[in-house]
């Protein structure tokens, strides 16, 4: 018998030193309204901003008392003061931005936005720049930070859900798609079902292969072409788990006189018990918790409910920091590297290619591509 404890280990850990100085490449919403206002939160030492309109980056400079705004991502890397780089840039202006970053002796770590890069191979090419020049990296999967993700996790750790079975993810709701996607040529899988692929990666490990069917937004096709709107993929592993999501950005009319149902649902299912929980994204800029609700054979007394007042939005937007500041400090490697983040990046390129083959795929094949 597990011993019955109750407490839950859902914050990140943060580092002792909060000194090092961030220097942030980007302004806009995920920059300014998430990670800048979780960095204050943490006490972590944003010291300088760029971005590609400067009167942006002053506005968000004001507003977060950050001290140097630069005209340039090179200029601002070459600041002594800037140790960290902080990356919220569009995928297809990652690469040349880490590029110009690793030249700059300063530049002890960077953390990358998600997906790090336009694919697999961009990605690979990223971490082996770091790597090359003796640059940690990190990247911002926010999601394995939001509160109830992390809950769960701990409740595997702990053995009180038993040998998983069985996760799901049933997401029904409408991202706010923005400009830099129109060029792309892709919507969903890249941008919001990365976040589930490696959520399932971060609770279960890797899968064997996946399956994976596509379809356009009816919403959002006439604005950014894309192929892959509405997703739907099954992860199989080799020890008999599945895994599956339903990534529904459609979701109906959702105009006047049309009732909605937006949300996002989760569900483990292990031999002792099962979690399940709601994500309180879709609600932002309402401040809404996860939440976590689980039974086991373990902790008897029927279903066992953990509350917190953090939310994904804003403040899981701290965990990827504190992670990569964490392993600065301790001299590890990080929580969510870029070398380990290359299988999630394959596990989205190979649903590519399953929905465009129609048939299962093995990420080994990208892998070894």
């Amino acid at each position: 018998m597990i011993a019955a404890d109750l407490s839950l280990d859902y914050l990140p850990v943060l580092p002792d030193d909060k000194s090092p100085g961030i220097g942030c490449v980007g302004a806009g919403f995920i920059m300014s309204d998430c990670q800048l206002v979780a960095y204050r939160n943490a006490g972590f030492n944003p010291v300088a901003i760029t971005s590609r309109i400067r009167e942006v980056s002053e506005s968000v400079a004001k507003r977060h008392s950050i001290g140097k705004v630069y005209d340039s991502c090179q200029e601002m890397f070459a600041d002594p003061e800037v140790t960290v780089a902080d990356i919220a840039v569009p995928p297809d202006q990652q690469l040349e931005v880490i590029r110009q970053a690793v030249k700059h002796p300063n530049i002890k770590a960077i953390l990358a936005q998600k997906p790090m890069g336009m694919n697999y191979a961009e990605a690979l090419e990223i971490v082996r720049l770091c790597e090359d020049a003796g640059v940690m990296l990190g990247v911002n999967q926010n999601m394995r930070y939001d509160q109830s993700v992390r809950a769960c996790k701990d409740l595997l750790n702990k053995g009180i859900l038993g040998k998983p079975v069985l996760a799901t993810i049933d997401m029904r709701a409408i991202p706010h798609w923005t400009a830099w996607q129109s060029d792309m040529g892709w919507l969903t899988l890249r941008v919001m079902s990365i976040h589930h692929l490696d959520t399932f990666r971060y609770w279960l490990g890797d899968p064997r292969r996946v399956y994976c069917s596509v379809t356009q937004d009816p919403r959002t096709i006439s604005k950014f072409p894309h192929e892959d709107g509405i997703a739907m993929y099954i992860l199989e592993y080799e020890n008999g788990m599945r895994a599956s999501a339903w990534d529904d950005v459609w979701t109906g009319p959702v105009k006047p006189g049309v009732a909605q149902d937006i949300g996002i649902n989760w569900r483990v299912e292990g031999l002792d018990g099962l979690a399940k929980g709601t994500i309180g994204w879709p609600s932002y800029p309402e401040h809404v918790p996860s939440t976590l609700i689980y039974t086991s054979t373990h902790t008897p007394g029927g279903w066992h409910q953990p509350e917190w007042t953090e939310a994904w939005f804003p403040d899981a937007f701290a965990g990827p920091m504190a992670q990569l500041l964490v392993a600065l400090e301790r001299n590890t490697g990080p929580e969510i590297s870029g070398r380990d983040n290359l299988k999630t990046m394959a596990l989205v390129d190979a649903c590519y290619l399953s929905a465009r083959e129609h048939r299962a795929v093995e990420i080994e094949e990208i892998l070894r591509s």
